[in-house]
């Protein structure tokens, strides 16, 4: 036998992708353990009132008051129609309100009244009820490598690398 090349000194110990599993088996995995979060944060958010999908839209304008339904639907990654649903069915619910931009009137921007504002801690505690149950049995180890690679996998996802 000859020497080895730098690639495969570089690559010792390392496992080369176990090819019997495929991308379809992990996109399958992903999807359901996703959808099954969300059904256990819709659950732990019914006594509040809110719906899926509209405590992410809290969050942002938490972080963010006063944006408009364009801005959330790509932040959130939905479709505009969609959003503007959400915000009619939030802003009924008294969790949000739209005002015209002052600086420009032809945009309208959308604001956590103070019900949203008050809604925000149930809405933490949600996620974190659901966080715990779902890394039951996980080390802390574990559980930091669990969000690596899943922000990996979302990087290569959306075509960039992690920390861009």
């Amino acid at each position: 036998m000859g020497k080895k090349s730098k690639a495969e000194k570089k690559n010792k110990g390392k496992k080369k992708h176990d090819l019997s599993i495929g991308p379809q088996d992990i996109a399958s995995v992903l999807v359901q353990a996703a959808r099954s979060m969300r059904t256990v944060v819709s659950r732990n958010l019914l006594d509040s009132g809110l719906y899926a999908g509209q405590d992410g839209v809290m969050l942002l304008l938490a972080e963010t008051d006063g944006l408009t339904a364009g801005n959330l639907a790509i932040k959130l990654g939905v479709k505009a129609p969609t959003m503007t649903r959400t915000i009619g069915r939030m802003e009924a619910q008294g969790f949000v309100e739209r005002r015209t931009d002052d600086g420009d009137g032809r945009l309208t921007k959308v604001y956590l009244t103070e019900l949203g504002r008050n809604s925000l801690q149930t809405i933490e505690a949600a996620g974190k009820t659901s966080e715990t149950m779902a890394t039951q049995g996980m080390s802390d180890k574990e559980i930091k490598t669990l969000m690596k690679l899943l922000r990996v996998v979302d990087a290569n996802l959306q075509g960039s690398t992690p920390g861009e």
